[in-house]
């Protein structure tokens, strides 16, 4: 399969994991619309959310749940917009959640790596 994501989760494309378990992943984007900008990723190829099933998604709401916790500390945000990306708007066709920071009207613009450390 030539999936960018399911290359990441093998192993075999370079990715800033902040969080793994048996299910999924997270990741920073590495074009991201606002700092702290993550995607979590199921390690099992999804195409789109209609093949999903209900234990995985319940599964990613729970890891983001714990996630927002975690960036809006790191980050000092207050607030998190979650979007889900279908059809031709669905950039990379392996189902992934986005966590975007609310940062209001000061977005910032800081290197990616430069929030990776965040977590390391």
């Amino acid at each position: 399969m030539n999936c960018l994501f399911c290359k990441i989760v093998n192993g075999e494309e370079k990715s800033r994991k902040i969080y793994e378990d048996d299910y999924v992943i997270a990741i920073l984007d590495v074009y991201p619309t606002v700092d702290g900008h993550t995607l979590i990723i199921p390690k099992k190829h999804y195409k789109d959310f209609k093949e999903l099933d209900d234990q995985i998604i319940l599964h990613m709401t729970k890891v983001a749940h714990k996630l927002c916790d975690t960036l809006m500390e790191k980050l000092n945000v207050k607030s998190f917009t979650f979007a889900v990306n279908y059809g031709e708007r669905q950039a990379i066709k392996h189902f992934h959640l986005h966590l975007l920071p609310n940062y209001g009207k000061n977005k910032g613009k800081k290197d990616p790596a430069e929030i990776f450390k965040l977590f390391q």
